[in-house]
């Protein structure tokens, strides 16, 4: 392994879900603005996350295909056999 390549600023850092409001510690060099007050009552950065494993349709069980636009439409129109 190559030394002096990886980061050494890892800090606790709070990721909330957006989706469902979960929260959990974990540590991140990724830089933020926001704080939360964490349950131990302790103010940490706040990261928000699209989705974790709480609200992933793999660990869920709820696989619901998400038609953005209407994209897979176009897709099948547009590659659809004549």
């Amino acid at each position: 392994m190559k030394e002096g390549i990886h980061p050494t600023n890892y800090r606790v850092v709070v990721f909330k879900d957006m989706s469902n409001e979960y929260t959990f510690l974990g540590r991140s060099t990724a830089e933020t603005r926001d704080t939360i007050v964490f349950e131990d009552g302790k103010e940490y950065p706040l990261i928000k996350l699209d989705i974790s494993y709480k609200s992933h349709p793999f660990y869920t069980g709820k696989q619901v295909l998400v038609d953005t636009a209407g994209r897979v439409d176009k897709f099948n129109q547009r590659y659809k056999k004549k």
